[in-house]
């Protein structure tokens, strides 16, 4: 090809629209959900279609300097929990409820499974008042579904500051595999979603 046709051809190039161009993905949000442990919460929402990123942490107290020490000695009044990025375009907010409802024992009021106190209650953390709203109507609904005897007990609250894990908390289903099966099952947890939810239990 002479120089004279290349030359048309990127000329010609410039006036066709770039072919592979997408629409500017849709702006992420973040959610605070406290579950008990938060090892067992990363793997559902880390598996599910939409969701961005998920960083665990603490949350819930006033006090600045929280850290694992701290939080699981209940020195704080912070809770283990889950910060949630999504891609509202490809997983909605509703969504992520069903399956934080699926991963814990909506009914425990003091723990979550075999881990008791404070910094194990699970609660949802709404960001404004269309989340708190959809959080109430959730929790309504679930209370009517019939697959529980007792009343719904996790506390629908007031977004407060997140203060991430240390590192080796991150990921920890990935990083020891064993250790976090036997205690996955071993807390109870995987028993009880299985009965209440059977084939319709999140992964």
């Amino acid at each position: 090809m002479s120089r004279f046709s290349l030359l048309a051809f990127a000329l010609l190039a410039l006036t066709v629209p770039f072919a592979s161009a997408q629409e500017p993905a849709s702006p992420a949000k973040t959610v605070i959900f406290a579950g008990g442990c938060f090892w067992c919460m990363q793997p559902p929402f880390d598996h599910a279609k939409g969701v961005v990123k998920t960083v665990v942490g603490y949350t819930g107290g006033k006090e600045t300097d929280a850290n694992y020490s701290a939080v699981s000695g209940h020195k704080t009044q912070h809770r283990e929990a889950i910060q949630v990025t999504y891609d509202p375009a490809q997983i909605s907010y509703d969504q992520l409820l069903d399956i934080f409802w699926r991963n814990i024992n909506p009914t425990q009021g003091n723990g979550q499974f075999a881990d008791l106190g404070l910094s194990y209650q699970a609660a949802i953390y709404y960001g404004n008042d269309e989340e708190k709203k959809a959080a109430e109507a959730s929790k309504e609904t679930l209370g009517k579904s019939g697959k529980f005897q007792k009343p719904i007990a996790t506390e629908i609250l007031a977004a407060m500051s997140f203060y991430p894990a240390e590192d080796y908390h991150q990921k920890y289903y990935l990083k020891n595999t064993a250790a976090y099966e036997a205690y996955h099952v071993g807390s109870g947890r995987v028993g009880f979603l299985q009965k209440i939810w059977g084939k319709e239990a999140k992964p």
